[in-house]
């Protein structure tokens, strides 16, 4: 079994520091504390930009083959310590060890996609003489790396969201500070011990837990050139009014629905939504909350997602039987509890689940929820779902779009008319036909509209957003 170290040191300027142990991080399961981690205060991050912006034309210069070495060293020690990295998840973040392991996995597939992109960052020729006065110019343009970075990442995703900013930045060649969740802080700095190992010039990254009041330079220093934030709306938005004038990226919240129209293979469906609503105890921002169904299935549906959802093992983390583990702390529980009472106080019918003991809320299903309860427009952000029926495919396409976010949504039909319809009228950044919102391959554009972020992640997109174009015009004139 693997197991934790004492203490964890903090990254500056790619070297690791232990000035305090002032973190503590507990095992969100038993709720011991399992380890300390060093915090950051003002005076090292402001060290930590520097080193940044010093690094960032060394880093530039970086040759391409360099670049991807060092990505490529990472893919290898990430798989060398995958048992190590699951479990630390498992510990610090309370989520079941199978989900871990997958989380691992998608860890090591983000830095192999972003080392093979790392060598194809291409440009283009482009033809100018489109009237008379630009006969005999030309231009051929290239991305160059954006400069130094500002990451903040959350605490559901710990390893992911983290390696989707940080290996887009060492592909194209930015330096970068990180900020990591302070409740989950361990799988960033594990990356940090095995960024540490590779020759990447000094200040090519820093990896600073810190307390949000003590971390205001990752938004507002100039020095910085992007921050990329995920977490919530409300802080998210903050941040960018705060941001000045560097370039920011925001993956936000959401409260994902699912339709179900009547052709749909019932089992298959079933199956995929109950993964979509509870996987990681639901703290995924495109876990399904909002599943509308056709009136002509509607009590089928019901009656086995109701009957499937029944059988999910509450429990362990550490336990490979468990599927709902516990919410990242009691806090978060009793809130979600807060809305499941309040929605039935309101009229809306208890399926299924509902308990609470401590950080771990049963997996919960309610149906005629009102419309306006915090359960229908808010993001609940834990393992609860709403049913709702329809009859008309296009009003259940308004009925998803009622919402102030947009991240994704997902569509069970064999109709490919209504599919279409659907990538055409909903208002997400990913439509998903045949399998539920919460299916994210790290290759692809991922991102939201409305409260649910600005800019999309994906490693080839998120290294377009690290990279400025940079024009070269050329003037050709006779030869004499």
């Amino acid at each position: 079994m693997p197991s934790l170290k004492p203490v964890y040191p903090l990254y500056l300027a790619n070297r690791p520091e232990q000035p305090n142990q002032d973190l503590e991080v507990t095992d969100k399961f038993s709720g011991e504390v399992v380890t300390r981690v060093a915090m950051a205060d003002p005076a090292t991050i402001d060290r930590a930009i520097a080193a940044a912006e010093a690094a960032a034309r060394p880093m530039a210069e970086m040759a391409a083959y360099e670049r991807q070495a060092v990505l490529n060293h990472c893919v290898a020690r990430f798989r060398e310590r995958f048992d190590e990295l699951a479990y630390s998840l498992c510990v610090e973040a309370g989520k079941p060890i199978k989900d871990a392991k997958g989380e691992v996995t998608r860890l090591i597939d983000t830095f192999r996609v972003a080392a093979e992109e790392s060598v194809r960052i291409t440009g283009e020729h482009m033809p100018l003489d489109i009237s008379e006065r630009a006969r005999g110019y030309e231009a051929v343009w290239k991305r160059v790396p954006i400069g130094p970075c500002s990451f903040i990442s959350p605490f559901n995703f710990p390893l992911n969201l983290a390696a989707h900013k940080v290996a887009p930045a060492l592909a194209v060649g930015c330096p970068f500070v990180l900020k990591p969740a302070s409740r989950t802080p361990l799988g960033a700095l594990i990356i940090g011990e095995v960024l540490a190992e590779t020759d990447l010039p000094e200040g090519a990254f820093s990896i600073l837990p810190a307390t949000r009041d003590g971390s205001d330079l990752f938004t507002t220093d100039d020095r910085l050139k992007l921050l990329s934030f995920t977490g919530s709306p409300d802080v998210g938005w903050a941040l960018k009014a705060k941001a000045g004038r560097k370039k920011v990226v925001l993956e936000l919240g959401g409260n994902a629905a699912v339709v179900v129209d009547r052709d749909a293979d019932l089992d298959d469906a079933v199956e995929r939504i109950v993964f979509g609503a509870f996987y990681q105890s639901g703290q995924s921002c495109i876990g399904v909350q909002r599943i509308l169904i056709h009136a002509d299935i509607y009590d089928e549906f019901q009656g086995r997602l109701v009957e499937k959802t029944r059988t999910l093992v509450c429990g362990d983390p550490k336990d490979e039987a468990t599927f709902i583990g516990p919410m990242i702390d009691v806090g978060e529980a009793k809130r979600l509890e807060n809305w499941i009472t309040e929605a039935v106080d309101g009229g809306a019918v208890l399926l299924c689940g509902g308990g609470r003991k401590g950080a771990m809320l049963e997996p919960t299903l309610l149906e005629k929820v009102g419309k306006e309860t915090r359960l229908n427009r808010e993001e609940a952000f834990g393992p609860v779902a709403t049913l709702q029926a329809f009859t008309d495919f296009e009003a259940a396409l308004d009925e998803v779009n009622d919402s102030r976010f947009g991240l994704q949504a997902g569509i069970f039909t064999r109709d490919l008319n209504k599919a279409l319809m659907a990538w055409d009228r909903l208002e997400v950044g990913g439509v998903v036909i045949g399998d539920v919102p919460s299916y994210r391959v790290d290759n692809m554009p991922y991102g939201g509209v409305k409260d649910s972020g600005l800019g999309r992640e994906g490693v080839r997109f998120a290294m377009e957003d690290m990279t400025e174009i940079r024009n070269l015009v050329i003037r050709r004139r006779p030869v004499a």
